[in-house]
């Protein structure tokens, strides 16, 4: 969990960020979980955009990612999320 301090610096590195990945038309798919879960091992921070979706489904496509990829949940403004999942420290 993160606290406030980190959750702040977090936002502050994702503002100059673009996003990484688009939800389409098609919602969230498992496609997209698996591009934002390949792209979290790439980079602990990511910017995902949701044009294509309501206000509803987009609080509730933020809350499946996080819960599908177990990301933490940073930022929604929006339609953009940002979410952080730190990589795994390869011992």
């Amino acid at each position: 969990m993160l606290t406030p301090k980190e959750r702040q610096a977090l936002k502050a590195q994702a503002h100059k960020l673009e996003p990484v990945v688009t939800i389409g038309g098609k919602g969230l798919t498992d496609a997209v979980v698996a591009e934002i879960d390949f792209a979290l091992k790439a980079h602990e921070l990511l910017k995902i955009r949701a044009g294509a979706m309501d206000r509803h489904q987009r609080a509730e496509a933020f809350s499946a990612i996080c819960e599908r990829t177990g990301a933490e949940p940073v930022q929604h403004v929006g339609k953009v999320f940002v979410i952080y999942r730190k990589k795994p420290d390869d011992g």
